[in-house]
């Protein structure tokens, strides 16, 4: 039974570390991946354009399966757990042979390894000592770094470039490890909500997609915000003052836009939409005095109270920015400025009395020849609303630290080749002696043995000229040392 047991694990073990288990399970996380970014999102998407998008049924289905919110799904977050055991499993499995090549090259080839290795050439030579003095300075040259490599009954050189690039594909796997890990972390601990704030509003709560209230610690305020549009009228962007509140002081304040959110103790505030409210936010008048007096432009809000003179005082008592009259009473008709009517009631201290002033005159409401006060509408502006997404991801900071440490990786696998050299004088089949130069690269094998026959030519052509120059004066062979 235990050898079942161990057998069935052990098979588990290397199924999760093979190649093909590990590219699969990367490809299902792209896919779902890439759901996450096709299909709306919660709290991201407003609600009632949810219900635009899709039928009840189809949104019920979303809903059910998480696909509403891919990444903080359970089963997201197990198959992002899966991929990274089949990480692990695949690394521990080839890292002892990783370890034991990269610590130990074997330096000195036999006639074995000279048999096997496909990229070689044989330079005839004259004396040992000479050959690998010249190829050593070749090497060096060439930036390999040449070792002299001395046994018992031969002599050789090794070298090589790089070596560390054999590592580079751990470098991929720990940086990919910690991407994952941030995915988990958020999910688990992270979380996305939504707040419409008006200018001048603030709040300490958020709301998250199952409508739970989230406090922040601290409060939120808009202190304005507003649309740019292109020449032709559509949005250009969206942007929102915000400012961070504490102890009733701002602290931190940030103007922002569509991917340049303001952050706060974790917290991320992004500008997610923006839009009318129905509502005014000031409107700018001309009062004038029925007798006497020079005109003057004033801004008034809703329930606002200004001082006209000593005496009086106007308030903005209603305003409704599409107006229609029907059966003896004034409506609204819709929130669009249309039709836009407004309700002053200017007041005067010597009388008491409380004037009914409407713009325009409407007839059976108005009591304007009674104002001491005539007004002229100027300007008027509408309120509006900047909707944030709110979101705590706790886990970027590992995710930011696996796609830098991923940059490094990919750049040592695709810029740096791991190159090996060596450098044995041999006696071909007739006895005769000659150089044996043999090389090998992890990759780019078509390049590399470009470069090595070039390698093998510079050699060669230099003890040409060493024999020549040596002719009268032969250096002492490596044997007569």
């Amino acid at each position: 039974m235990a050898a079942t047991v161990h057998s069935v694990a052990r098979e588990i073990w290397q199924t999760l570390g093979a190649i093909k288990t590990g590219v699969i399970l990367l490809i299902l996380v792209v896919i779902v991946s890439a759901s996450g970014t096709i299909i709306l999102q919660r709290p991201a998407t407003d609600a009632d354009e949810m219900q635009r998008a899709y039928s009840p049924q189809v949104l019920r289905l979303l809903d059910g399966v998480g696909l509403t919110d891919v990444f903080h799904a359970w089963w997201f977050v197990s198959l992002l757990l899966l991929v990274s055991f089949s990480i692990i499993a695949a690394s521990v499995q080839r890292f002892p042979n990783a370890w034991r090549y990269f610590s130990r090259p074997y330096k000195s080839p036999d006639e074995t390894f000279r048999k096997a290795m496909p990229t070689h050439a044989l330079i005839p030579i004259k004396d040992e000592e000479a050959a690998l003095s010249v190829a050593e300075r070749i090497l060096q040259k060439a930036g390999f770094s040449p070792e002299r490599i001395v046994r018992e009954n031969n002599f050789s050189l090794f070298g090589e470039r790089n070596r560390f690039s054999e590592l580079a594909v751990y470098i991929v796997h720990a940086s990919l490890l910690l991407i994952f890990l941030g995915g988990i972390v958020d999910a688990l601990y992270g979380w996305r909500a939504f707040v419409t704030l008006n200018r001048g509003q603030q709040s300490s709560q958020v709301a998250t997609q199952n409508g739970i209230k989230r406090d922040l610690g601290f409060a939120i305020r808009c202190d304005g915000a507003g649309q740019e549009n292109y020449t032709d009228g559509t949005p250009k962007r969206w942007w929102s003052d915000l400012a961070i509140v504490e102890n009733g002081q701002a602290i931190v304040r940030k103007q922002i836009v569509v991917n340049d959110p303001l952050v706060y103790q974790g917290v991320r505030f992004y500008q997610a939409s923006y839009g009318r409210t129905g509502k005014i936010d000031k409107l700018v008048l001309t009062a004038t005095p029925r007798v006497g007096g020079t005109p003057k432009d004033i801004t008034i809000g809703l329930d606002e109270t200004l001082t006209l003179d000593p005496d009086t005082t106007v308030r903005l008592a209603k305003f409704i920015p599409d107006y229609v009259l029907r059966d003896g009473q004034v409506y609204m008709r819709s929130a669009e400025l249309e039709n836009p009517a407004a309700h002053l009631i200017v007041e005067t201290k010597k009388s008491g009395k409380a004037v009914n002033f409407w713009l325009p005159a409407i007839p059976g409401f108005e009591q304007n020849d009674s104002s001491p006060y005539t007004f002229e509408g100027k300007d008027i502006q509408m309120a509006y609303f900047t909707g944030l997404e709110v979101s705590h991801e706790p886990g970027q900071w590992s995710v930011w630290a696996g796609v830098l440490l991923m940059g490094l990786g990919l750049a040592v696998v695709f810029y740096f080749v791991h190159v090996r050299v060596w450098a044995v004088p041999v006696r071909d089949a007739r006895g005769r002696l000659a150089l044996w130069i043999g090389g090998t690269a992890n990759k780019n094998k078509d390049v590399f043995e470009q470069r090595f026959q070039k390698l093998v030519k510079e050699i060669e052509s230099e003890l040409k000229v060493s024999f020549v120059a040596g002719a009268e004066a032969p250096v002492a062979s490596l044997a007569g040392k």
